[in-house]
Order: C-alpha cells, then structure tokens, then sequence
C-alpha cells in the first residue's frame, strides 16, 4: 500500500469520528468539567496513557487545573492525591484493561467523579463509571487492526477539543498564557516587547526633511541601521528612507542625487508600530511586505526607537509558531 492509501485511509477513519461522535455528551462532560472547582485528574495505559497525560499537561499550561496520574503508581500509594469532588478521566480504547478495572472502584471511594473516554461499547468501564463519552473508532490504520494509530488520534482530537473549550469558558487570555510560559520561544513571543529589542535615544538615524542626502550620507552609514528616519523638529515621523532607496536614486540619478532634499526621495507613509506591541508582530508586519528590515517605533507619531529584523532574529524569535 502506497503513502496516498495511508494518507487516504486516515482520514476516511477520522473522517468517520468526526462524522458520529456525539456532541451533546460531549458538551455534557465539557459542563462537568468546566463547572468542577476541584481538580481534573487523567489516567490511562499503554498508549492511552501517553494521550492523557498529553491533554492534561495541555490543560493544565492554558488555565485548567490537571494533572495526570499513572495507574500503577495510583495502585501504590499516589491515589492520596485524588480528593472528593475531584474529575477522574480514564482514557482507554477497549474500557476493558484490567489495571482500570482494579483502579476506579477505589477512586470512587474517594467521591471522586469518574468518566471514561472509550471506544468500545458496553465495556466493564463504562458501566461502573459516572459519565462516559464513546469515541466513534472505524479500525485502526493499522493493518491488523491492532495498533493503536487511529484511536489515539480521536482519543487526542478530543482532548484538545475539551481544552480549547475550557480556555474559551475560563476567558484565558494571551497575557494568562505568557505568564504561564515565561521561558523558551512560546514565553519570548509572548512577553518580548517592541521596547525591549528597539534602537532608542541617541542610536536612532534621525535627520530633517530639507537636509541633503549629501550632508546625511555619514548618518546612514554610522548608525548602521539600514534606514534614515525623517522627522520634524518635534521628532513627529514625516518618513524613512532606506538603503535599499539610496541604490534606486543612485540608478535613477547617479550624477545629481546627493542634493536631493530629504522630503523628496524619503517614502512617506512607512509602516510604524508601538513600542508596547510585540516584538513578534514586527516581525510579521516585515514578513507581510517581504522587503522590510525595520519599522520605526512610534508613540501617537513622535519616533521613540527603530526595530530591526536582525534584532528580532537574534533574540531567538520566530513568527511560525505562534
């Protein structure tokens, strides 16, 4: 079987999950979930357990309190943690693993809510749990039918799915985010401002609109940012121009454009940004137009700072992950 009849036949069986699941019970664990103030325990075994302890530690960085449980380690003395009151999912294809079958009877005797998340109608764990929900499962891509490869992916569409709703009903905010990220290239995204990475004060390549490229050539050259920013006597922004500007005009007037004025060579409406936004969306405003390395850094039109992509480049930033 080629890669198009793998591909082909994954999502024919997700495309059957997606199809027959029931969103009204869905909704009825998501209402459980998100009206519980204790916390949201997972568990599972083998394969599923990855997936559970995935969607807990998803939950439990964007705003949700979870936390996932090994079921051996449950078995030995770590069910302590679970408390009255608190939600106790099981994640299992089968709802048949004798592990969770010797777990939940002691879980409940500690007035936890337990639901499962299976795959398998009428199974032993269904019927002793609270509330269950059945992931709708064709076969698995496996060729056996053995492998679990389909059924984690629904295990995991659906986990994902109960922690997007829980973020949008806690109103988790992408400052909640950043403080919950403060470390590595999620936190810098989203914590790193415009103000922390700009050229500021006495670095800005400032000149006037009637100054001569002539007799600002050293300023170009010296502050070594790629740009002239023109600006009023109030340092209120009028333009900028660029070097990539310089080599146009030299083309278009080699024997006469060092007495261009300012005001008649500079681009006039330039992209600007705040210092208060992110330094992650300068980036993306110098992506959006291809040729842009710097944008000046305004405040209500007075130039405050220029940001550089090279600048933004070296403190590790990337706009593909966010």
């Amino acid at each position: 079987m080629d890669l198009k009849n793998l591909f082909n036949n994954k999502k024919k069986y997700l495309d059957f999950f997606f199809e027959n699941v029931d969103v009204n019970q869905a909704q009825k664990i998501l209402d459980i979930l998100n009206n519980s103030k204790k916390n949201i325990i997972f568990t599972g075994v083998g394969k599923s357990g990855f997936i559970a302890n995935k969607v807990a530690m998803t939950m439990l960085s964007t705003g949700t309190k979870a936390i996932y449980l090994p079921v051996t380690d449950a078995l030995h003395g770590d069910i302590g943690i679970v408390c009255e009151g608190d939600i106790f999912i099981v994640f299992s294809k089968s709802g048949e693993t004798d592990e969770l079958m010797n777990l939940i009877p002691f879980v409940k005797k500690r007035k936890a809510t337990v639901i499962s998340v299976i795959s398998n109608k009428n199974s032993r764990l269904e019927k002793i749990s609270d509330e269950f929900i059945y992931l709708p499962l064709e076969r698995e891509l496996c060729p056996y039918n053995l492998a679990p490869t389909t059924s984690t992916c629904i295990q995991l569409i659906f986990g994902d799915i109960l922690t997007v709703a829980l973020m949008k009903k806690h109103n988790f905010s992408l400052n909640d985010y950043a403080i919950n990220h403060p470390a590595g290239a999620i936190g810098k995204q989203i914590t790193l401002k415009v103000e922390d990475l700009m050229i500021k004060d006495d670095n800005i390549p400032i000149c006037r609109k009637d100054d001569l490229i002539k007799d600002v050539l050293h300023v170009l050259s010296s502050k070594k940012c790629g740009c002239l920013l023109v600006a009023d006597e109030n340092e209120n922004l009028l333009g900028i121009f660029t070097d990539g500007d310089l080599r146009r005009i030299i083309d278009l007037d080699p024997m006469s454009f060092l007495n261009k004025k300012m005001h008649e060579i500079m681009a006039k409406e330039p992209i600007v940004i705040e210092k208060s936004d992110l330094a992650i969306n300068a980036m993306k405003k110098m992506e959006e137009k291809k040729q842009i390395t710097v944008i000046p850094v305004v405040e209500k039109r007075k130039v405050v700072g220029l940001i550089r992509m090279h600048d933004i480049v070296q403190a590790g930033l990337s706009s593909l992950s966010l």
